[in-house]
């Protein structure tokens, strides 16, 4: 008689290094290179706009917090897919994968990859636009290039994804601790009289908030991975707190750098807004 196969499993080769660098690495994008603007401009005043970005992470904080229990609970890969598969079924579950993949995802990614591109050849044309061929040509390789090496291995994507999430965050250092200096010199110009002109309207808030949390969004990539992760009970949150803390702190001091170089109508008018600030 044939012995019957074990069950598929999938390696155990994520630590919490890994975890936060797969969080915060997929959060730490285009968001806060191309969101401030809009952030600033619905929200009206510098003080109110950083409000936003700060309750923008206090909110996916608390969320994180409820995926960190499911994901504890529900030990499998897949996040969402898996959640709504063990309670509401396989149509539900479909329906959201099918939606993902066709619609979703894919907007996304062409979303950050035209960015990166925009930011990627911005320094090739000071004086105007980049060509469109160019600019699509650009993220397109980016995509190949990420999808590539995440077909490979495991362990080669997380140390990309290291080596990403450390190039990130020594440029946004750069821009933090930039933007500190310019305040030692008194340059807060942008800060005096900081919520004259708020909207206090509910529309340009929740755009505002809309812009914020975007730039926030890929806190829930852990999830995807659960089964990939060691001892998940444990590194879940711990990953999930310490990533989303770092970025919520990241994201406010580089907005407080980007008002310390420019007013605010010079960053409304900026077309790559870390470009100019550089």
């Amino acid at each position: 008689m044939q012995e019957k196969a074990p069950p598929l499993r999938l390696e155990r080769e994520v630590g919490l290094a890994g975890a936060v660098a797969l969080i915060a690495g997929t959060m730490i994008g285009s968001g806060i290179f191309m969101s401030p603007q809009t952030v600033l401009v619905s929200a009206g005043s510098a003080g109110a706009s950083l409000l936003v970005w700060g309750a923008c992470g206090l909110l996916v904080a608390l969320i994180s917090l409820c995926y960190a229990e499911l994901g504890t609970c529900v030990r499998a890969s897949g996040g969402e897919y898996a959640y709504i598969l063990r309670t509401c079924g396989p149509v539900p579950a479909f329906m959201l994968v099918l939606s993902s993949a066709l619609l979703v995802r894919p907007a996304g990614v062409a979303g950050i990859a035209l960015s990166f591109a925009q930011y990627a050849l911005a320094p090739f044309y000071p004086e105007c636009a980049p060509p469109t061929p160019l600019l699509k040509g650009v993220a397109a390789a980016a995509v190949l290039a990420l999808a590539t090496v995440n077909c490979m291995d495991v362990r080669v994507s997380m140390r990309v994804q290291v080596l990403f999430l450390v190039a990130k965050v020594a440029a946004l250092a750069v821009i933090v601790v930039g933007g500190l200096a310019l305040l030692a010199t008194g340059r807060a110009h942008s800060f005096e009289g900081s919520f004259e002109g708020t909207n206090v309207g509910i529309s340009p808030l929740g755009i505002a908030f809309y812009q914020g949390l975007w730039a926030y969004d890929g806190w829930n990539n852990l999830n995807y991975v659960t089964e990939e992760l060691r001892r998940p009970e444990v590194n879940l949150p711990r990953a999930l707190l310490i990533a989303v803390s770092l970025v919520t702190g990241l994201y406010l001091m580089v907005n407080v750098s980007y008002l310390s170089a420019m007013t605010p109508r010079e960053m409304l008018s900026s077309g790559a807004v870390a470009v100019t600030w550089g």
